[in-house]
């Protein structure tokens, strides 16, 4: 079983920055296919950033596109989103995601395990 837990969210100005963690306290990252994801309430969850399991490819959506960075530190066993030049419609609950299925996903079904989620908040 893999337990995913997600840090580094929070409130901050438009423009500004975050860093997402992402970090298992089970197995290896190495091995999966890493993916981040986020949800407005009462939407859908919306794809971010994946990153297949041998790291050498990632996927963005058009919205986060040139202004995120989905990467990771085997060593640490934490999968990281870099946030820059975030706008108000980034704001949303962020997920962490893993699988094992596939090499590399872009759609939630393809993940297997899922972390509990953090907020982030982005003010005009």
């Amino acid at each position: 079983q893999v337990q995913l837990v997600e840090s580094g969210g929070g409130l901050v100005q438009a423009g500004g920055s975050l860093r997402l963690s992402c970090a298992s306290s089970g197995r290896t990252l190495s091995r999966y296919a890493m993916g981040w994801f986020r949800q407005v309430p009462g939407t859908e969850r919306e794809f971010v950033a994946s990153l297949s399991w041998s790291g050498g490819s990632t996927y963005y959506a058009d919205s986060v596109k040139g202004r995120v960075t989905i990467s990771r530190d085997n060593a640490k066993n934490t999968v990281y989103l870099q946030m820059n030049s975030l706008k108000p419609e980034d704001t949303a609950v962020y997920y962490c995601a893993a699988g094992e299925k596939y090499a590399v996903g872009t759609e939630a079904y393809e993940f297997d395990y899922w972390g509990q989620g953090i907020q982030v908040t982005v003010s005009s």
